[in-house]
């Protein structure tokens, strides 16, 4: 199998030059050899931490939210789960092993493009590399997935102008700019030399996509979100593009392809254009709304009374008052928005 920077050679060589940075951020992440088609992964043991992977607390949240809205539509005998970017199957795990009421009419689908994240997908789930193509009465789940979705990059050199990505001396992948005929309207009209924005076309088609699918259900997204296209376009790019390899932040996004995660903040005005209707929250406040002091209280009172003799369980109620304060921490994964959209 081809390297992914020899798949982006490729690429640059059939496209007479240069190929879009949104091309070249699709084979970085997914093409042949790309990060999460060769091994990278959330988790303790991977690359970053996302809420799941925190503990199973995370998850036991989502499971009441789901429950609230089986419940909501008449406790139906057929409720879809579908989890898209589901990595190799945490989120759902968790889910199962909390143990919601609508567990046994529940069809949880577990899509993941990535074959070796599919590999590790429990046998509860139905593992799919692409969404399902059919109409859905459930709920649709993303976490940390839109801000792995290929964007355009646009750079301010006196007007905008679109990046794409040459070889340069010694094979050095190089960015060049390209005028366009049409500057998106979400940029402002000027800003600093070499100020930077995304235009996260496929992000808000996938929000598009999904919501057409549903004949009744909700679409959940958790993922690190800014509200203005042009605020991110005058404050230090490195600050929303980010590529991080083995918990720690990597290096400049050309160098090393498919060693790397490349991730940006999801523009929540952007989504709002395709999708009318998206709220907005931070996950602290989400998690606080479906009850997680709750569990932690219940955990901890489980924890006191089997301590002096204390079983698996007891040890996993114990956690969730340090899961809490991760997942609800300002400082950290708290601070992420969740979107929802209702239909």
């Amino acid at each position: 199998m081809p390297s992914a920077a020899e798949s982006i050679t490729a690429a640059i060589s059939a496209a007479g030059g240069a190929i879009s940075f949104e091309q070249y951020m699709g084979l970085a992440l997914y093409g042949n050899g790309g990060f999460y088609q060769d091994g990278g992964k959330a988790g303790r043991r991977g690359d970053f931490i996302t809420s799941p992977e925190v503990g199973p607390l995370f998850a036991a949240v989502v499971a009441r939210y789901l429950d609230n809205y089986w419940n909501e539509l008449g406790c139906p005998d057929s409720f879809d789960v579908v989890e898209v970017g589901a990595g190799p199957g945490t989120l759902a795990r968790g889910i199962f092993d909390a143990q919601p009421k609508c567990l046994s009419v529940m069809k949880y689908v577990a899509v993941e493009i990535s074959e070796s994240q599919r590999a590790m997908h429990p046998d509860f789930v139905e593992s799919a590399a692409s969404f399902p193509d059919r109409s859905l009465q459930g709920v649709v789940l993303a976490n940390e997935l839109l801000d792995n979705l290929p964007f355009k990059l646009f750079v301010y050199d006196g007007t905008w102008k679109e990046a794409f990505v040459a070889l340069g001396d010694g094979g050095k992948f190089v960015e060049v700019l390209r005028h366009v005929e049409e500057v998106p309207e979400v940029l402002p009209k000027s800003a600093l030399l070499g100020s930077r924005a995304p235009i996260q076309i496929a992000a808000s088609r996938w929000m598009l996509d999904v919501t057409q699918n549903l004949s009744r259900g909700k679409v959940l997204v958790f993922d690190y979100c800014s509200e203005s296209t042009r605020e991110i376009a005058v404050s230090p790019w490195r600050e929303w593009l980010r590529t991080y390899k083995d918990h720690e932040r990597g290096v400049h996004y050309l160098l090393d392809p498919g060693s790397q995660d490349i991730t940006s903040q999801v523009m929540v005005d952007q989504l709002s254009n395709s999708v009318p209707g998206l709220t907005v929250i931070s996950q602290s406040d989400w998690l606080q709304k479906w009850g997680i002091n709750q569990l932690v209280f219940e955990g901890n009172k489980y924890w006191e009374e089997h301590k002096s003799a204390p079983d698996m369980y007891a040890l996993k109620m114990r956690s969730r008052a340090n899961e809490l304060q991760a997942l609800t921490s300002q400082d950290g994964l708290g601070a992420f928005s969740v979107l929802e959209f209702n239909l």
